[in-house]
Parts: C-alpha cells; sequence; structure tokens
C-alpha cells in the first residue's frame, strides 16, 4: 500500500471519505463555505500537505473550468494519489446529493410556509459567514509575509471598490508573484 505521512493509504481514504461525505452535508454556499475546515484537516489533522500546498491546490482548483468542489479532488489527489482523488469527489458529492434530493421535495412542497422562510433567512447569513471564514483562511495561507498580504488586501479592495473587471486586479497580483517582486 502507498504511504502518506505514515498513514496506509486505506487509512488515509477512510479519512478523506469521512472527512467530505460529512462536510459534504453542510456544505451551505457550496464548497468554497468549507474551505476552513477542510484546510484544518489536511493542513492540521491528517498533515497530508503544507499550508502553502493547500493555497496552490485552492488556486489550481478556481482556475479550472467547472464545479467549486474540485480542491476536493485535489486534496485527495494529493493525499493518497488517483484513488484518493475519486474518494474525496465520490464523498464530497454523494451524500450532499441524496440530501438535496430529498430536502428539495420538502422545501417545494412547503414553500408557503412560514418556517420555511425562516429557514431560508436564517441560512443566508450563515453562508456568508461561511464564505468570509474561508477567504480569511486562504489569505493566511497564501500570504507568507506582510507585503503578500497587503497585495492580497489592495487587489480586494480594488476589486470591490472599481468598477474595473476583478481580473485585471488578480493579473496584476499574479505578475508581482510571478516577478518575485516581494519574495517569499
Amino acid at each position: 500500500m502507498v504511504e502518506a505521512a505514515g498513514v496506509k493509504s486505506g487509512d488515509t481514504l477512510l479519512a478523506l471519505a469521512a472527512q467530505f461525505g460529512g462536510l459534504s452535508l453542510i456544505a451551505f454556499g457550496g464548497a468554497n463555505a468549507l474551505i476552513p475546515e477542510i484546510r484544518h484537516q489536511s493542513v492540521d489533522v491528517h498533515r497530508w500537505m503544507t499550508d502553502q500546498d493547500f493555497a496552490a491546490l485552492y488556486a489550481i482548483a478556481q482556475a479550472c473550468p467547472g464545479p467549486n468542489f474540485l480542491v476536493s479532488t485535489l486534496v485527495g489527489w494529493k493525499a493518497a494519489g488517483l484513488a484518493g482523488a475519486l474518494v474525496a469527489t465520490a464523498a464530497m458529492c454523494g451524500p450532499s446529493c441524496l440530501l438535496t434530493f430529498w430536502v428539495a421535495k420538502a422545501w417545494d412542497r412547503y414553500r408557503e410556509t412560514e418556517w420555511r422562510a425562516a429557514v431560508g433567512g436564517g441560512l443566508a447569513p450563515v453562508t456568508v459567514g461561511f464564505v468570509f471564514a474561508s477567504a480569511f483562511v486562504l489569505v493566511r495561507a497564501a500570504d507568507a509575509n506582510w507585503r503578500l498580504a497587503a497585495v492580497s488586501l489592495l487587489s480586494a479592495a480594488l476589486a470591490y471598490f472599481t468598477k474595473l473587471n476583478p481580473v485585471w486586479w488578480l493579473l496584476g497580483a499574479g505578475a508581482i508573484g510571478a516577478f518575485g517582486v516581494f519574495g517569499r
């Protein structure tokens, strides 16, 4: 068996299935809302990768076309190769798809009730909080020094406060990194 951080791959596959299967059931706001916990489990608990590895995998997942849960596939790949990628992807999609199927039936059936409006209204701030926590964790993982953190903060501020396409700010930040202006 292939070993990842001293753990047999079978154990790693079970850990991936448990991690992503459980997380898929609370993915309000999509997989990006789960980034803090995915990072915590992958970096701090299981030690499958470093913070910088995680930030790089997240960036690759976001650069690829497709759904935002691709980070789980890449974490699985890093932890246990192809088998890990398949297990992590299936675990991230399977439980939440089944739950969504059943909840959608009830959600539609009770569309005119007060409790549905209350649940919907309550989930909105939870989702926003998860997404902000994700951004915070990613900035901490990617920004190895204060200069890089300043580039992230400036890029975010310019994207938010100007009407220019955020791609320009991202390209500028990428160029700064590519040319090693601030070093690592």
